[in-house]
């Protein structure tokens, strides 16, 4: 599993969320401007969000976005599932996304290493929740950072010194 800008954008709106009252909606350019992110692309990923059930949209005067449930409910596998699709390595080995494979039985790599990473990064994930986010955030923690140390497969193709 890689990480993307979406998935550290997801994680500063969330984050910002879980800080705010319980139910109480926060609109798309004060969620902007919290978190930094340019509001067509919040939007977006919020989009990706409320599909999943992870946040609540409400339209007209005095709606935005809010948490659907206490923020230590809601933990980073579903997250990153949400924005990002898959977290197991291969299809063989998804748990939501399955798709067969013939060297299933067989294959050594799948069953002693693919298996084993999907279950290691879903516990990671699932230990996790948007209250540890929100903790982080009033502690000053901030992920922006982060983007400048997301490994890009054309750098970690390129020959290194």
């Amino acid at each position: 599993m890689r990480l993307s800008n979406t998935d550290i954008y997801a994680l500063k709106a969330l984050g910002y969320l879980g800080t705010q009252p319980e139910g109480s909606y926060v609109g798309s350019e004060d969620l902007s401007a919290a978190t930094g992110v340019r509001r067509t692309y919040l939007v977006r990923i919020l989009a990706a969000l409320a599909n999943h059930g992870l946040v609540i949209s409400k339209k007209g005067v005095g709606g935005g976005y809010c948490l659907p449930r206490p923020a230590q409910e809601i933990n980073l596998r579903d997250v990153i599932r949400a924005v990002e699709g898959p977290i197991a390595p291969l299809s063989c080995v998804s748990l939501n996304w399955p798709k067969s494979c013939p060297e299933e039985r067989r294959c050594c790599a799948r069953n002693r290493v693919w298996i084993r990473v999907r279950d290691a990064v879903l516990e990671a994930l699932g230990q996790v929740s948007v209250a540890d986010l929100a903790d982080d955030l009033r502690q000053g923690v901030d992920y922006t950072p982060c983007l400048d140390h997301l490994l890009h497969p054309s750098e970690l193709l390129a020959p290194r010194d």
